[in-house]
């Protein structure tokens, strides 16, 4: 559980949003990946966390994918 939360961390300090399509879905899918996992770590342990970080990625990634940098915009990414 708490190599999740870590990992969980990391990604949502790495993730910015960025300005292309492409930029966007990542770093969405890093911090809906890192909000994911430490959720699931709290609600229910590793597994939760497995599951929280799946979902939480996808979701994070189609909400970066389908809004546009006018509406969402939390800077340039770190790559």
């Amino acid at each position: 559980m708490l190599r999740m939360t870590t990992l969980a961390l990391v990604l949502g300090l790495v993730a910015a949003c960025g300005y292309s399509t492409q930029d966007r879905a990542l770093s969405g899918a890093a911090l809906g990946a890192a909000a994911g996992a430490t959720g699931g770590a709290l609600i229910d342990g590793g597994e939760g966390a497995l599951a929280g970080a799946l979902l939480g990625g996808a979701a994070g990634a189609a909400a970066g994918a389908l809004t546009d940098s006018n509406d969402v915009n939390l800077g340039d990414t770190v790559w």
